[in-house]
């Protein structure tokens, strides 16, 4: 597995450079969801206090079961993973210090650290704003310890419903699924627990909004089977393939968190109290660097840095939809549904189009694009991803008719992590050999040092990089 931890340090450089200047970042995609267990102790009289957090709708406190709940050293608290059917060291993978693993366990920390805490005096939040805007992200809903950060049931469902009886004989996955545990075997249902906090979500202090990122929160980006393979804390063995019914199949994860991606964008972007902040759009919706770029005011040389996009048919100087997932749903809709590719592609143009023309214009136009992409979402679902279907997209996200898109730093960005993603997936599967993938990563990290300063990206000079990458990949047909 040696060159997949390679592609997976590679994409972690990636994130951990655009954190630096604004974009993609760790912090944005793994920090942001996670806190030290006992972090409590680190809080000084002036930080914020761990209080417990709101319970959004639906939720109770009864149902929270806590982390201790998972610490006996018969469950999931060892030292040694030397558990018969599960590693039995779960808790301590989530309070790993030194690896994205731990990330989750840090999340409510990084609040009290110096960049929180600069973030929260540049938005004048004091204790109370802090629970309230950031604890819906940082904390887990509903759990009485944000110290915790996001723990156990964050994910997993609150257990009061199933831990007493998950490791019972005869216990399966579906029955726990019965009695209440989120079932994120299913990749639409893992899409929409991760898109809360890693995209935006609906609760309360969950929406990541444009004046956050201005106040130095990073940038938010989402790959659903990325940020997965950082957050594992399992191995996928035997035993595993046994009770979930096989291996995660990366490539199905891929695709159903693109469409996913989507659907959550153009729902939030829908709701009028999301799209506008005052008389100004909110522009997180927005693609960043159509705004971000250098300024030129008649300097000698002076170039022009924006470059036609054939998926956006906009005036130039309009500020464009962030549109990095829909451009990787088409590219697997090629592939997988050629049949809806077509109507997929002319709703996302139309879509684009209709800022044009005004708000309802819009939000119809958002609603027909949505529906396009839940129907992809399961297609992509019932669908098996071969070895052939996983090249094929591989190559429609470096082709021509893709490439062309790649306009902007925000797409190029998922298309390299696609790339990586998806040959990682058939390592994993065993349609590619650990040893021939490892060979192919000069490439691959010649894409990745593409993407690597999202202030000096060169549109043209990366289409040409992903397209060495895909085609050193094209060698192990």
């Amino acid at each position: 597995m040696q060159g997949i931890f390679k592609g997976i340090g590679q994409r972690m450089a990636v994130l951990r450079a655009t954190s630096r200047s604004g974009a993609l970042a760790i912090a944005a995609c793994l920090a942001m969801a996670g806190a030290a267990l006992g972090a409590s102790s680190l809080l000084g009289p002036d930080s914020v206090r761990a209080e417990p957090s709101s319970v959004s709708a639906g939720q109770s406190l009864r149902g929270h079961m806590g982390v201790a709940s998972c610490a006996g050293s018969t469950c999931h608290g060892r030292s040694i993973a030397d558990g018969a059917m599960v590693r039995q060291d779960e808790l301590l993978r989530w309070q790993e210090e030194s690896s994205p693993t731990g990330a989750h366990s840090r999340a409510w920390r990084v609040v009290q650290e110096p960049r929180g805490q600069a973030i929260l005096r540049r938005l004048g939040l004091d204790a109370a704003g802090a629970q309230r805007d950031c604890a819906g992200c940082h904390a887990t809903p509903g759990a009485t310890r944000v110290a915790d950060g996001v723990d156990c049931e964050a994910c997993h469902g609150t257990s009061g419903g199933w831990l007493s009886t998950h490791y019972t004989v005869g216990a399966s996955h579906g029955r726990n699924v019965a009695q209440g545990m989120t079932d994120l075997v299913n990749p639409a249902v893992k899409a929409q627990v991760c898109l809360d906090c890693h995209f935006s979500g609906d609760a309360r202090g969950q929406f990541i909004a444009h004046r956050i990122m201005a106040a130095g929160h990073p940038r938010i980006s989402f790959e659903l089977d990325l940020f997965t393979t950082l957050q594992s804390h399992h191995d996928e063995d035997a035993d595993y393939a046994q009770r979930k019914g096989g291996k995660t199949n990366a490539m199905r994860m891929w695709a159903v968190g693109q469409a996913e991606a989507v659907k959550r964008s153009l729902e939030l972007f829908s709701q009028p109290s999301r799209a506008v902040d005052g008389i100004f759009p909110e522009f997180t919706f927005y693609d960043c660097h159509s705004c971000h770029r250098r300024i030129y005011d008649g300097e000698a040389g002076a170039n022009v840095t924006a470059v036609p996009n054939p998926g956006r048919p906009l005036d130039l100087g309009t500020p464009p939809y962030n549109d990095e997932n829909m451009i990787m749903l088409l590219a697997a809709a090629k592939v997988v549904a050629p049949d809806a590719a077509a109507t997929f592609d002319a709703r996302a143009k139309a879509f684009h189009r209709a800022m044009l023309a005004g708000r309802a214009e819009t939000v119809a136009a958002a609603q027909a694009l949505r529906q396009s992409a839940d129907a992809l979402s399961s297609r992509f679902a019932a669908t098996s991803f071969t070895r052939d279907q996983t090249f094929a997209i591989m190559d429609s996200i470096a082709s021509d008719a893709i490439g062309a898109r790649f306009t902007d730093y925000e797409g190029a960005v998922q298309s390299v992590m696609a790339v990586d993603t998806l040959l990682g997936g058939m390592v994993n599967q065993g349609m590619v050999s650990t040893a021939s993938a490892a060979n192919l990563r000069v490439q691959i990290n010649q894409a990745y040092a593409a993407v690597r300063d999202p202030n000096g990206f060169q549109p043209i000079a990366f289409r040409r990089a992903l397209g060495g990458a895909v085609r050193s990949i094209r060698s192990l047909r």
